[in-house]
């Protein structure tokens, strides 16, 4: 037996040229384009200093202290940073706070809800049918 047929030597063959000739011109233009929009991802409005698109908050925010005026709102020069607390970069706190009020919400209703039921009870209703 063989270790292969000719069918399959030549298609190797074909994708070891392949990989030699490198990227087409296509390709490459269209990799540069790709490139170029990742690049200018987000831009300062005040200095027009480009950054990444993957650049997160607090690197943004680093740039606004460094590089502008003490004062300058943070929106002014990036418009994705409206929400953003410096004070609170991965949002925890803000998390947190909201959590706890939907608790303090909750066991406020809930208790309402018993003093509606004991109401009820003292008036002289019951809860559910009686058997026979």
């Amino acid at each position: 037996m063989g270790k292969g047929s000719n069918v399959q030597k030549a298609q190797a063959a074909r994708e070891r040229n392949q990989k030699k000739m490198g990227k087409s011109d296509e390709e490459r233009k269209a990799a540069t384009d790709k490139a170029k929009k990742d690049a200018a991802g987000k831009m300062c409005l005040l200095c027009r200093q480009t950054f990444m698109i993957n650049s997160r908050p607090p690197l943004l925010y680093q740039h606004v202290v460094a590089k502008h005026p003490e004062g300058t709102d943070l929106k002014s020069c990036f418009p994705e940073l409206a929400g953003w607390d410096p004070n609170d970069p991965d949002g925890t706190k803000a998390a947190a706070a909201d959590k706890a009020a939907a608790v303090k919400k909750a066991k406020s209703k809930a208790k309402k809800n018993d003093v509606n039921l004991d109401s009820l009870l003292d008036a002289g209703l019951t809860k559910g049918k009686k058997k026979k």
